[in-house]
């Protein structure tokens, strides 16, 4: 027999979901079914909250509370580079091995930074731009024109100014 839970408490799962797809409902059913969801209503309803990011792979945070769902995304580093690319959606399984050769402004990349604060351990606003200019240098971009190593490379020495926040 499954154990029963309090239906009143809230819960939280965290899934990996490509957008465009509605995931196998057996993937879903052993997280799901002992909340007392149905799994298909519940891939139906994250195919619906992940629309924007078409193409991509997404983390998505559902909170249960009373047999209710609500659905969050939670992007990653790399799916907020691709966005801010501006790259037309591709079919994951038509297309594979693609090459990100874009162009991203700095502020751009600030602002993915802002986004991605709450889930950094840099201790400074600077550490947490590292990061992100880390994550475009592996997506294949360029940083104003220039790799984001050099650019990593001139916030070390000084050379460009990052903000406070």
């Amino acid at each position: 027999m499954l154990p029963k839970f309090n239906t009143n408490k809230i819960k939280f799962v965290y899934l990996r979901h490509t957008r465009g797809e509605v995931g196998a409902t057996s993937a879903l059913a052993p997280k799901i079914s002992p909340l007392g969801l149905s799994p298909k209503k519940l891939g139906n309803d994250i195919a619906k909250a992940t629309g924007d990011w078409k193409g991509l792979r997404m983390t998505v945070k559902p909170t249960i509370q009373n047999r209710q769902a609500q659905i969050q995304v939670v992007p990653s580093a790399f799916a907020l580079i691709i966005r801010a690319l501006k790259e037309p959606p591709r079919d994951r399984k038509k297309q594979k091995n693609i090459k990100h050769n874009g162009n991203i402004a700095f502020d751009e990349i600030v602002n993915i930074t802002r986004q991605m604060r709450h889930q950094s351990l840099a201790r400074e606003f600077s550490g947490t731009i590292k990061e992100i200019l880390e994550t475009a240098q592996s997506v294949g971009c360029n940083v104003d024109g220039r790799h984001p190593h050099d650019i990593i490379d001139d916030i070390n020495s000084g050379a460009v100014e990052c903000p406070a926040s």
